[in-house]
């Protein structure tokens, strides 16, 4: 069985999201049997949209039947002739996702990510202490942009003088998802916005910026990520420049944009919400559940699209083989199934259920989920150790994006915090 979305709350528009996840639309779809399907109107063609979390896991764990690279990760359409040259590793199906996978993937084990935190904690003292200085700023750019950026940049290689160009790229890759018009000779562009991740000419700046770093590594080896990259081979072969710059791209985004999200969203939570972060700092014990609730809550990813491979059924509704599949994390993470009081904020949320918002497992499960983890706790920790409260000052604006739940800007205000 089926229900089908009307264009007045078509899923594909970033207009939707306007105001932040558009919660009553899908408790609705939730309460549906079987899935729901998306018309085809002005953002792409139609799509079955899946919300329930246990439905949602089962696409993800199944990427034979559910494939990334048939299609697209997102819900427009490419064309056939680009889709190769725009592939990064989260485009790509098992075995080849796996090899690409391995090249990075001890890098960011929950072992190892680790030993990144001693400087983690040292920018966030410094980011914080600079914040209570000033008294207010813009909660965004002073603390959620330069934390994430700065940890990947140095993982990566990426010097600290280039850290604001990353941001700046990042940013012009989401409005790339967005409905405002991009201007595509910037960075330099001289491509088709069809042939670029994210139809955006700051894919075609990063593009640039890894080709150059492939070839100064090549030349200067050093103890980097992207040294490891350059020198890396899959059965004998390099990667191709090509190959080297969607990793470059890949690693910058989504070792960026999700947790600064998370890290945005946080601050109003933490105004919102300070009875259960007084419990927090009353009990240390409690910030890993805090900060699986602060994901939850933020699911700085709405979605994640799939494509079938073969006629099947899902949630006992018919899917044919070459349908778009849409995972909704925005959804399954308040599926009242499995949270109980879902849009309820509880630091002391038990870890299971776990949320879907680093993915719901399988190949594709978010390999920056545990470095996210950790920077997201020492912002926690660190914050709750420094004796402020932080006010939300006017409403914050929301990136336009049916792919990311982002904040482009948070106005706050910081005082010492009084005791209770």
């Amino acid at each position: 069985m089926t229900q089908t979305l009307s264009h007045t709350v078509d899923l594909a528009d970033p207009g939707t999201y306007s105001s932040g996840i558009p919660h009553k639309v899908f408790r609705n779809l939730r309460a549906q049997p079987g899935l729901a399907w998306n018309d085809t109107g002005p953002y792409g063609s139609g799509f079955w949209s899946v919300t329930r979390l246990d439905d949602l896991v089962e696409v993800s764990r199944d990427t034979t039947t559910y494939s990334s690279e048939l299609g697209h990760i997102q819900i427009y359409d490419i064309d056939d002739d680009v889709r190769a040259d725009r592939a990064s590793m989260i485009d790509l199906d098992p075995p080849v996702h796996t090899w690409l996978r391995r090249l990075v993937s001890s890098a960011f084990t929950p072992r190892h990510v680790q030993n990144y935190a001693p400087a983690i904690r040292k920018r966030v003292r410094g980011l914080l202490g600079d914040l209570a200085a000033r008294g207010s700023a813009d909660w965004a750019s002073a603390i959620a942009m330069p934390i994430p950026i700065g940890v990947i940049c140095d993982i990566m290689g990426v010097p600290e003088s280039d850290h604001d160009l990353m941001i700046e790229m990042s940013d012009h890759l989401v409005e790339g998802t967005a409905t405002a018009p991009l201007d595509p000779t910037a960075y330099g562009n001289t491509k088709p916005l069809r042939e670029l991740p994210f139809n955006s000419p700051a894919a075609y700046g990063i593009e640039e910026y890894a080709r150059r770093a492939r070839a100064d590594r090549l030349a200067k080896p050093r103890d980097d990520l992207l040294t490891r990259l350059a020198e890396a081979s899959i059965d004998g072969e390099a990667l191709s420049e090509n190959e080297y710059a969607r990793f470059f791209q890949l690693m910058i985004f989504a070792g960026n944009e999700t947790t600064r999200s998370a890290m945005s969203h946080m601050a109003t939570y933490l105004a919102d919400h300070r009875d259960q972060f007084d419990r927090v700092r009353s009990d240390p014990s409690l910030v890993d559940t805090a900060v699986e609730e602060i994901v939850r809550h933020a699911s700085p990813i709405l979605y994640f699209r799939r494509t079938a491979t073969i006629d099947t059924v899902l949630s006992g509704t018919p899917v044919t083989a070459g349908d778009k599949v849409v995972m909704w994390y925005a959804s399954a993470n308040f599926d009242e199934n499995h949270f109980e009081d879902p849009y309820r904020f509880d630091v002391a949320r038990p870890r299971v259920p776990a949320n879907v918002a680093f993915g719901g497992g399988g190949a594709h499960f978010c390999l920056g989920a545990s470095l996210a983890r950790v920077e997201l706790s020492i912002l926690l920790e660190e914050f709750l150790a420094s004796d402020m409260d932080v006010e939300v000052m006017g409403q914050p604006t929301l990136v336009e994006s049916n792919f990311v739940n982002g904040v482009q800007r948070l106005d706050v205000s910081v005082n010492s915090r009084v005791a209770t």
